[in-house]
């Protein structure tokens, strides 16, 4: 539809990107709509096995729902860290992948993404190496 004149890529106000190991990353991007409202889109790219491309779930979620889903979250979370698994090191999963400067949009994180993921398999040293 309006790809072409990159009228729906530009409605991202935000975007923050998660990597998560080396095959998930998670944006958070904020969007605009034509009425001036604003929504907020979870995206999950994973990349294939097969080095065949991404898969990509999405969420969007809008303003009126913010505190019900962050409060839902948030008792999930808590529930499994307490209920579930109180002697587990969750802060030991607390180690940052290098970020770029500024935001970037969804594009430009799978773009870097898949240019992160080619160089780390030319690359087999430890520290660039997951331990899961």
């Amino acid at each position: 539809m309006a790809y072409e004149n990159n009228e729906k890529k530009n409605d991202s106000v935000y975007s923050k990107r998660i990597k998560a190991g080396k095959r998930r990353t998670y944006f958070f991007d904020v969007r605009a709509t034509r009425g001036n409202d604003y929504f907020l889109t979870i995206t999950e790219s994973r990349k294939r096995f097969d080095d065949n491309g991404y898969d990509r779930h999405k969420v969007f979620l809008y303003k009126e729902d913010f505190n019900k889903f962050v409060k839902a979250l948030n008792e999930a979370v808590d529930f499994v860290k307490t209920e579930l698994m109180p002697d587990f090191d969750f802060d030991a999963f607390n180690h940052e992948y290098p970020e770029t400067e500024g935001e970037v949009t969804m594009e430009e994180g799978i773009t870097e993404a898949k240019a992160n993921d080619a160089n780390s398999d030319n690359n087999h040293s430890s520290e660039h190496v997951d331990k899961w």
